[in-house]
Order: C-alpha cells, then structure tokens, then sequence
C-alpha cells in the first residue's frame, strides 16, 4: 500500500494517523517531492476508476493561472489533463491510497481510508 501526501495537509496527516493507529504497512510518496510521471498518473486513474479533471484542484492558483475550468473534459482532452498534472503536482487531489489489491481510493475521510484498508 503506498499513499501520496503532502505533509502540510491535514487530510493527508489525519489519513497517515489513521493508517499508523490500525498498524498498516504502507509506504509515503511525497507526491510534490517525488512527482507522478503521467504514466503514473494514468495507472492511478485507471485503478480509482476516475478522469483527471475527477482528481484535480481546481481551485489552486496554477489551475486558474492555466484555465481548467474552462478545459474540456472528454477522451480528446484526457492527455492534457494528466500532462497539467504532472507539471503541476499541487493540482492532483490528496490523499490518494493505492491498495495491495490494485484498486485506488482517493482517502480524504476516514471512511475512505477504512475502506483501503480493507482490500488487503
């Protein structure tokens, strides 16, 4: 199980929290350090069953500094979405847990969390 952060998140710490306190093992990405290629970035949305614009922070200052709320979301625009992405980590939506099964939850309540829990 691997979980991307920011460390100044609170959602992020409470979900690292809630991971230490159920005794999971899991690793840390620093997603902002440790930049997602787009080809990971691809993967994690295909195992979240999401789009891009699903998991973007549309209200960051880069998305309005580059218009995606007026982007288009449809398959043609896919590609530059995640490309937007992997330029601009901040954008990608956190904390993302990918669980040991294949499957991704974007883990921003504890319900959430529980739930990558429980598909070890």
């Amino acid at each position: 199980m691997e979980i991307w952060i920011n460390p100044a998140c609170s959602k992020c710490r409470s979900a690292v929290g809630l991971l230490d306190a159920e005794g999971a093992e899991y690793t840390v990405r620093r997603y902002l350090e440790d930049v997602p290629s787009e080809d990971e970035i691809r993967e994690v949305l295909d195992r979240l069953g999401l789009e891009p614009w699903d998991i973007t922070r549309t209200q960051e200052a880069a998305a309005k500094e580059l218009g995606l709320k007026e982007w288009a979301r449809d398959d043609s625009s896919r590609g530059r979405w995640i490309t937007a992405l992997a330029e601009h980590p901040k954008l990608i939506q956190r904390p993302i847990i990918t669980a040991d099964d294949g499957s991704a939850v974007v883990a921003r309540t504890e319900d959430a969390v529980r739930d990558a829990l429980a598909r070890k």
